[in-house]
């Protein structure tokens, strides 16, 4: 799914505005100092949501051309989480050179502005705009489907997902269940559930996730979650080696998949050129409950290496991977 606080940030600078016409007498002067306060308004949806569509009809090429001019302002003026990004290329790729680290991290950071600008599309878009954009190889998944049971894609923070997203809900045989983290204002958080919705993925947040995922636990279904982001507590979590550091890895994911006993596949999916996308899909397990724990956590970290040192820039270097530090205490909790 997409990373949802980097789209708030971006889409709050674009969004904001200094002053409303017809519903002024809602705004006390305290609200009117946020924007968080001022995009929560009941027409904000409308404003906020024709503008979007406005934008999205836009043709692409035209949309790449602002991408380019944004991705200079965010990389060369603003240098948006430029320090964060290059000390986790510099731990991932300690041999490479200052200059060859430098040269992923601006392939980074154009595919994160092209992932923006394409995702604005999602908003006009129909599923025929992207089917010969998106080229899964389901060799894996078709395996998932032969056991005969629930299915869990374990994924990464790839570019760009929305593909996958449509691409799966459409295609798919099964119901296609989707993790997410609201967004914190409703009417944005209104806006990205519809678009992400439109092919009949059943998006569950993560804040609700256990109560709500009951309806389909014992159910024929696919559930889609990523699980290499930094814990929240590091222990909580599972340490291992990743790119020759000790590193948390939730342990989410694998808790669902060994509980409910399910069919388990692991998906990289990175971009072939501009504005088009291939997934590999790998079959791992047809009853996750049969591994040992960690075992599927270290699995998938071994995934998640391998497949970030094929395409480097496909990955979202601009979240802390390694925010938290490696600490005696746990030793008892390493795999």
């Amino acid at each position: 799914m997409v990373d949802t606080q980097q789209v708030i940030g971006l889409s709050k600078e674009f969004f904001e505005f200094q002053s409303l016409t017809a519903d002024s007498q809602l705004l006390t002067p305290d609200c009117l100092q946020t924007a968080d306060c001022f995009l929560s308004l009941p027409i904000m949806y409308y404003l906020v949501y024709g503008l979007v569509r406005l934008l999205s009809l836009i043709p692409l090429p035209i949309l790449y051309i602002f991408s380019d001019f944004i991705y200079v302002l965010v990389y060369y003026v603003f240098g948006y989480r430029k320090k964060v990004v290059l000390s986790n290329l510099l731990i991932a790729f300690p041999d490479k050179t200052n200059k060859e680290r430098i040269r992923i991290a601006k392939d980074f950071y154009h595919n994160l502005i092209d992932t923006f600008i394409e995702t604005l599309k999602f908003f006009s878009w129909n599923f025929s705009d992207i089917e010969n954009r998106c080229s899964p190889d389901l060799s894996g998944l078709e395996e998932a489907y032969a056991t005969g049971r629930p299915i869990h894609i374990i994924a990464m923070h790839n570019f760009n997902w929305e593909y996958l997203n449509w691409w799966m809900s459409k295609n798919s045989p099964l119901p296609f269940v989707g993790i997410y983290g609201p967004i914190g204002n409703k009417h944005l958080d209104k806006m990205f559930l519809k678009m992400r919705s439109k092919y009949g993925t059943i998006l569950i947040p993560a804040t609700d996730f256990k109560v709500r995922y009951q309806a389909y636990h014992n159910q024929p279904h696919i559930l889609g979650s990523v699980a290499d982001q930094s814990p929240g507590n590091p222990l909580n979590a599972y340490w291992l080696d990743f790119f020759g550091k000790k590193t948390a890895f939730i342990k989410g994911a694998e808790r669902g998949a060994v509980s409910g006993g399910v069919s388990v596949v692991f998906v990289h999916f990175y971009k072939t050129k501009r504005g088009h996308y291939f997934g590999k899909t790998e079959f791992v397990t047809a009853d996750a409950s049969t591994w040992g724990e960690g075992k599927l956590t270290k699995a998938f970290a071994a995934f998640v290496e391998k497949s970030i040192r094929s395409k480097p820039a496909n990955y979202l270097w601009s979240h802390r991977r390694w925010k938290h530090e490696w600490k005696p205490e746990y030793a008892e909790i390493t795999i």
